[in-house]
Parts: structure tokens; sequence; C-alpha cells
């Protein structure tokens, strides 16, 4: 005799429960559809809203980068005219100071040259007056100052004054202390002797040329003269045969 298990009968099977659970999993992985938002138009849209956001950020960069060149260039050119300033003010200076010193050492110079000009300039003291000198030229001190030369109030002071008839304009006619310079700028003015024209004289040229034609106008006198005495020669030898 079979024994039977209460409550199970054989034609009535258990559902498949492995079926469902199938179908799930199934459906889990399967990749989910895209939308109709999530379909190709929609990932251009993101793309190009992409695009637009990378380009605002290279503006933005490029704008900040054209800034800081823009400060960069105006901060070189401030420091190129700062040097430009500083070396401009230290060559100023250096040349007020060699002019200062110079300046002090004109009354031994001016010592020098009266020396010389009287015969005085020799031996130790000729060596010593003339290694002076030279380092004051390798400063760049310069001598002016030449009789004959036009009086120009700018380098010259005129401590005498006289007229004379040989000049056509002022005149330096003597030096009485030569001038000095440092390149452009003047340390001291050369004081000369100045002569004018003599008030109411022609210039020479002119009476050059007055006499040049009086001279012309003697000529064609003596030439008048003659050839009104040659008729009168004429009539005289004419004559001379009618008294024979």
């Amino acid at each position: 005799m079979t024994e039977e298990t209460p409550g199970f009968d054989e034609n009535d099977e258990p559902a498949d429960v492995s079926d469902g659970a199938a179908s799930e999993s199934a459906a889990d992985a399967a990749p989910a559809e895209p939308s109709a938002k999530e379909g190709p138009a929609g990932r251009a849209g993101d793309v190009e809203a992409q695009n637009v956001g990378l380009t605002a950020e290279l503006d933005q960069v490029r704008t900040a980068l054209g800034e800081r060149t823009a400060d960069l260039q105006r901060l070189q050119a401030e420091y190129q005219n700062y040097r430009r300033r500083v070396e401009r003010d230290r060559i100023a200076v250096k040349e007020v100071a060699v002019a200062n010193l110079l300046a002090e050492l004109l009354p031994v110079l001016d010592d020098i040259g009266r020396a010389r000009d009287h015969g005085e300039l020799v031996g130790g003291f000729k060596s010593v007056a003339e290694s002076l000198e030279t380092v004051a030229a390798k400063m760049g001190l310069q001598q002016f100052g030449k009789e004959g030369e036009p009086f120009d109030p700018t380098i010259h002071e005129a401590l005498m004054h006289s007229y004379a008839p040989d000049v056509t304009e002022t005149t330096c006619v003597a030096i009485l202390q030569p001038g000095y310079r440092i390149g452009e700028r003047t340390i001291r003015p050369a004081r000369v002797a100045v002569a004018e024209p003599q008030p109411g004289a022609q210039p020479a040229k002119a009476d050059g040329e007055s006499e040049s034609d009086q001279s012309a106008a003697g000529k064609g006198a003596e030439g008048g003269k003659g050839a009104e005495g040659s008729p009168g020669a004429e009539g005289k030898d004419s004559g001379a045969p009618d008294e024979g």
C-alpha cells in the first residue's frame, strides 16, 4: 500500500516561479529605450550647449590675457622711461659736478696763460701747467675767444668799447680773458674789448665801389677831352694851309 502525501495532487503542478524571475532579470538586463527627448536631436542640443559654454569661457580667458598683456606692456614702457630718465639725470649730475670742478680751476688756468704770455712758463712749472691743461681738456674743457671774430653777447662779455674805421660790425678787437665751455654748456664767457664802426662811416666795400666809379668817370672825362681836342687839332691843321 503506497502512502500518499496529503494535500498533494499529482495533476496539480506548482506554479513555475523561475519563469517570473527570469522575465524580471531579462527586463532589468535589457537597455532602456531612449525617449524622444534623449534622441539624436537631444544629444546635438547638449553638444551645442557645451560648445557655447566653452566658447564663453574661451572669450573670458582671451579677455583676461589681453588685459594682462596690456598691463605688462605698460609696465615695460614705464620701466624703459624710468631707465632713460635715471640715465639722463645721472649724466646731468656728472656734467654739473665736472663743470663746478673746472670752474674752480679757471683762475689757475688764467695764471698759466699770463705766465705763458710773459715768457715765464719754463722749467718744472711748465710741465706741471701743461699736465693740468691736458687733464682739463680730457674732462671736456674747451677754450674759445679770438681777436677779430664778431661779437656774440651769448658767449662774449664786453668790458671795453671803442670805435674803429676798419670794422664793418661790432668786433672783438682784444681778448682780455678767454672763455671756457664744456660741450654746449658755457662755464665762463670770453671777456673782450669790442670796437664798432665809426658813426657815419661808409663800409669799405662801398668806398671801393665809389672809387672805381670815380676812376671810370675820370677816364671817361679824359676821353671826352681828347675827342674834343682832336677836331680842334684838325681845324688847326686845316687852317694852316689857308694861312700859308
